[in-house]
């Protein structure tokens, strides 16, 4: 498994500057000028587009360490696919319903593979088979193991979008992810093929992503850009191949989720849809409060490997209690920092 991580990592950090050559040969650049974004942090044109090296590392290594399967084919077209509206969205800022949809059209593709999440593990004993529940809508029969399995991907590709606001916060976020997934897949790869898949594909990603951050790590050379969703895809993919480990991928991702949950509920609280944009997630409350961007993305990474580890020793319960917890501290974290920037911009305003 160390092979695939150190292929992927030396292919992607190899393609990238020939990345950077046709990203400035397309003009896909993120220029504050003409970007009108109120996330925005830079002051000068930076090349946006970083899906392309992220999905061509992962894709070339794949090609070495994974079975050819219909579940190998399906994945990298439901990525090329996420990868190319991505690249159109980088280039033109299309729209972000657009762009749902594509997600939805993405995650349907996988899901027809074969891939879903058959059974969830009862906290308090036992598992509950989603394969068999399902509801009819006219000629359509929806089984639960499916829906649940579009969601959550759709929902990775989304949140993991929002979490690449400072320079070097989402490729470290995903290697931490991915390698506590592939770790978590090596248990049960000597019985289920899908799990030795899983495993294999997690540490791919993980190499991509390492060998991304060294030039997204402040100041950044290249941003991911919406391209990086192809990424994102494909690691929602590995959470739920074999043993259904949403739980662990809940930890390990548990701020970025959690922010990802309240900046949604502000918003329709607010009035305003789920894509409207602002500056006030997470990692932009840490930035008014005097964080530099290096600081907030080492929070991520340290906070995030921390969880990581802790899933890999936790049963379904304990996972299950830890999750609550996460949901807690980390959402009370983020309410009181958005009460005290309302207190701290009340008073400058006097």
């Amino acid at each position: 498994m160390g092979l695939s991580f150190f292929v992927s990592f030396l292919i992607t950090l190899v393609v990238t500057p020939f990345s950077l050559i046709l990203i400035k040969k397309w003009g896909l650049f993120d220029d504050p000028k003409t970007h009108r974004h109120p996330a925005i942090l830079h002051n000068k044109p930076i090349p946006r587009g970083g899906g392309l090296p992220l999905f061509l590392g992962t894709f070339f290594a794949g090609l070495f360490f994974l079975p050819h399967t219909q579940i190998f084919f399906w994945i990298f077209i439901a990525a090329a696919l996420a990868l190319i509206v991505g690249l159109l969205d980088d280039k033109f800022d299309i729209s972000p319903y657009i762009r749902f949809s594509a997600n939805i059209v993405c995650a349907i593709l996988v899901v027809k593979s074969g891939i879903s999440v058959p059974f969830i593990t009862n906290p308090t004993g036992g598992i509950l088979r989603l394969d068999s529940l399902f509801i009819h809508l006219g000629s359509f029969t929806f089984y639960f193991s499916d829906l649940i399995a579009v969601i959550w991907i759709v929902w990775v590709m989304n949140m993991l979008n929002w979490s690449k606001g400072v320079d070097g916060q989402m490729p470290g976020i995903v290697t931490i992810s991915a390698i506590t997934i592939g770790f978590l897949s090596l248990r049960f790869s000597s019985l289920d093929q899908n799990s030795t898949f899983a495993a294999q594909l997690s540490f791919i990603i993980a190499g991509a992503s390492f060998a991304f951050l060294f030039f997204n790590f402040y100041p950044a050379k290249i941003f991911p850009g919406y391209g990086a969703t192809a990424l994102y895809l494909m690691l929602a993919i590995v959470s739920i191949m074999s043993g259904a480990k949403l739980a662990t991928a809940i930890m390990v991702m548990g701020v970025p989720m959690v922010d990802g949950l309240v900046t949604i509920l502000r918003r329709l609280a607010s009035g305003h849809s789920p894509f409207w944009h602002d500056r006030l997630h997470l990692h932009h409350l840490l930035l008014q409060f005097g964080l530099s961007q290096r600081r907030i993305a080492l929070f991520y990474w340290i906070v995030s490997a921390i969880l990581g580890l802790i899933s890999l020793t936790l049963t379904s319960r304990g996972k299950l209690f830890a999750i609550i917890m996460i949901l807690i501290i980390v959402g009370g974290a983020i309410l009181s920092l958005h009460l005290a920037l309302r207190v701290k911009n009340e008073k400058n305003s006097i």
